[in-house]
Order: C-alpha cells, then structure tokens, then sequence
C-alpha cells in the first residue's frame, strides 16, 4: 500500500512543486545555484540565504562564468558543462575555486544537472570554506606536533648526554613504585652493576636491611635536607649517603638522589688519582681484556684529533697503531720496559710518531701512556734528506767512498745489506732481544731471521 508521499516521489512526471517554491527550494539545498548556458554564460543565480559568507553576486548575471573562475578550474568547469549538455558520463561532482576582485577566492563543489531548456545547466554549489578551514587547522596542529616532537628530542638528547657524562652518581626513583626510572653512568659504577640491569629494578634492594615502603618514606623525609640519608650498600656494604629531591614529572612523584660515599682515605687517593689521569699532560689510555679502549684522557683525544671519547669506544688499541698488533705483542710479551717507538693513526689518518709504554696489567686490561716524539720517524726512513748516509754509520761511510771506484750495481748492493742489517739490529733493540716478535715485526719468519743474524753476526757466540 503505497502512501500519499510515496505517491509523491513516484510520479512519472516528477513531484508537484509550484514554480513559486522551487526556487526557494534549490537555495536553501545549495549554498549557490547557477543556472548556464551552452556557451558557458550565467543566466540566472541564487545564493542560499543562511550563508551569508559568499555575498552579492548580481554583477555575475549575463557574463561568462569564466570570468569568475581560477586559472586551474576554467578548463574542468568547460568540460563538465559540455558533458552535461551531450548526456555523457562524467563525475558526480568537481571542485572548482571561484574569483572575483582581490579580496574574494573560495572553493566551490558543484553538482551539474540538464534543466530541459535550450542546453541549460543547473549547477548547485556546496561552499567548502568551512572543510578548507579545517584542514588547515590540521595542517598547523600537526606542524606544532612535529615541533614539540622534535624539541622532545632534543631534551632527550642532552639528558642522556648529561646522564653519561655527569661523574654525580644519580638515580632517578618513582616515590610510589620504588622503581629506578634511569641511572647515571657514575650511579652505576658505584652501585656495582650496569644501567641496564639497574634501570627498572627496586632501589631499595640496592642497600641492606631497608624495607620498600619505610625506605621511600624515609627518601621522601629527607629530601632537600643537608645531612641526607646514610645506607650500606648491598654489594660491597661501605655505608653511602643518599641526597634526595622530591619533585613531581606529569602528576607522578619522583625522587632526584644524589648517591655520595664516605670520605674515606681509599677514596680520597681514587679522587687524587681520577684527577691525574684527567690532568696528566702524557696521553693515557684503558683498555679492557680484549684490547677495547674504555676510557683516555684529553690528551689523548687532543692527540687523536677527536672530541669525545664516544668516538673511541668500543675499538681496540691495534686500529689506532701503524704496525697494530705488532705493537702489542711486543709490549706485552716482551715485559717492554722501554718506550716502544712507533706510529700513532689519527682520526684523520695522518701517522703521527709516538713513544708507548704498557702501564699494565691493570685490571683485566691494559694501560697505556704515550708521548709524542721523533723517534719513530728517524726509524721509519723519515729523517730530513740532509742526513744522507751520514746516518748510517761507519758503514755508510764505507759506500760513500766507494763511489768512483765500483760500479753503481756494487754499490747498491752494498747500500741494501747496510740498511737490512741495521733494521734487524733496531727490531732486536726494540723487541728487547724477543726474536719472535722481532720476525713479525719485520715480516720474516723466525727461520729467515736467524740467516740473516748469522749473516751479519748479530748472533751471540754460544748462539753459534
């Protein structure tokens, strides 16, 4: 059973509306109606009275709507229009910008329909101002997210900076959970363990005999006072003074605590020696068991030609060492008490000479102390061209005089025994007499090394 309004709908001549409300009609669906022509020439228009934003369109009437269109949507309207008017497949809708004047420039989406009448186009208008609007609001919204992100980043930055290079011992604690939220490098150190194992962990378990929640309580008293707090810490019981202060972060509060150890004389000579090897005018460097570098001091990185010491960690000695391992063996295997001459590999890889000595085992590891020197030039052949073969000895003297007298085959020959012969003597001088790590400093097997000592009589007699 169909309705009254049903009925109304399905008229094969289309609703009854009187000519009076149509118009009405069509300006309150559109927010602007345009009735054009084939040639593209407004006939008539209306405007949507609850829009005051578009304003007085009169002077449209009669012109073409071209003259009201961006230079982007000149062509589109043309299209549509033309589609329209032959009955062909086109889009539901476009969007098109509208200009008149310097101060009036909004974008439209039109719907266009056939009138019946002479090739005529009924265009309804939705104003997209308001979603234009809005979107740009987005725009700047995520613009301001993205800035806030990256000063977030930023902080971040330098807080973890400040945290690896502070030599405070400080511990970030969440008052309510007890929960160690970061940890300084120095915390870490003098807490015995590493920050990772201790970020997230109860603090209270890092000290004897304290309960969770008298402890914090106890914290939270204590904050901002002068005497603070007195615990023994767990691994190695000496007794430590907690300085905390209680602050809130984003509603939560948090305990700052500064982590000091009695004055005791051990410590006191730790302090006298930290300073030292900060202040030492020598480049000093530690490595662990494996030869990885741990820590140096400003000289050393002034000699390195870097910054920081984050630039350093984690390769090994060898890498910064013209000869790398050679150097090494030498050093270790030979009880090296002597500065050993070599080459030091800088950021930049230019080779600067140094003398090492191996200040070790210290630890697991090894320290090291360099000093800059010429020595290391003089053995490697880069002495000033003026010496000549004045420095090498009685027996350069030998070839000089030779010269005139033999041919030149001769005196080359003559030249290369000289020279082999005086860098095994050096190899044998800097190993400390260790022949095998005076082949591998010359890239000779031990075997070739012992010809050419019994070749120049460098062996010893009962050697022999």
């Amino acid at each position: 059973m169909n309705t009254r309004e049903s009925d109304f709908w399905n008229e094969r001549s289309g609703p009854r509306i009187a000519p009076e409300h149509f118009g009405e009609i069509v300006a309150t669906a559109a927010d602007i109606a345009l009735v054009v022509g084939e040639g593209g020439t407004i006939i008539s228009f209306t405007t949507n009275p609850l829009n005051s934003a578009i304003g007085r369109i009169d002077h449209w009437e009669g012109r073409p709507i071209t003259d009201f269109l961006s230079a982007d949507s000149t062509a589109k309207v043309t299209r549509q229009i033309a589609a329209t008017i032959r009955g062909e497949e086109r889009p539901t809708a476009i969007e098109v910008n509208h200009v008149d004047g310097a101060a009036w420039d909004f974008p439209v989406r039109y719907t266009t329909h056939l009138t019946g009448r002479d090739g005529r186009v009924l265009m309804l208008g939705r104003d997209l101002r308001p979603l234009a609007e809005l979107q740009q609001r987005l725009v700047r919204a995520q613009i301001a997210i993205e800035k806030d992100y990256e000063q977030q980043r930023i902080y971040e930055t330098r807080y973890r900076v400040l945290l690896e290079a502070t030599r405070e011992a400080v511990v970030l604690v969440e008052a309510a959970s007890g929960r160690m939220l970061d940890v300084s490098d120095a915390a870490a150190r003098l807490l015995g363990s590493d920050r990772g194992t201790l970020t997230g962990g109860a603090f209270t378990q890092e000290f004897t005999g304290r309960r969770r929640s008298e402890f914090m309580d106890a914290l939270s008293r204590a904050s901002g006072e002068e005497r603070g707090h007195v615990v023994a810490s767990l691994r190695d019981g000496r007794e430590v003074t907690l300085r905390p202060v209680l602050f809130r972060n984003a509603g939560d509060r948090v305990l700052l605590c500064r982590i000091e150890r009695a004055n005791t004389p051990a410590q006191a000579e730790d302090v006298a020696l930290e300073a030292l090897f900060d202040g030492a005018r020598e480049a000093i460097v530690l490595t662990d068991g494996e030869g990885r570098i741990q820590r140096a001091n400003d000289s050393f990185l002034t000699m390195m030609e870097i910054d920081s010491l984050t630039e350093l960690r984690g390769r090994t000695l060898s890498e910064l060492l013209v000869r790398g391992g050679v150097d090494l063996k030498v050093l270790h295997d030979g009880g090296q008490a002597m500065p050993l001459a070599t080459r030091l590999v800088t950021r930049f890889g230019s080779h600067l000479p140094v003398e090492v000595t191996c200040a070790g085992p210290i630890g697991a590891g090894h320290g090291y102390v360099f000093r800059e020197s010429s020595r290391s030039a003089a053995l490697d052949g880069e002495a000033a061209p003026s010496d000549g073969l004045n420095g090498l000895g009685a027996d350069a003297s030998r070839v000089q005089m030779l010269v005139g007298s033999a041919p030149l085959r001769d005196i080359v020959a003559s030249m290369t025994d000289v020279i082999e012969k005086q860098c095994i003597e050096t190899a044998i001088e800097l190993t400390d007499n260790n022949r095998v790590a005076a082949a591998e400093m010359l890239g000779l097997s031990r075997q070739s090394l012992y010809v050419k000592l019994r070749k120049y009589g460098l062996l010893q007699r009962d050697e022999t």
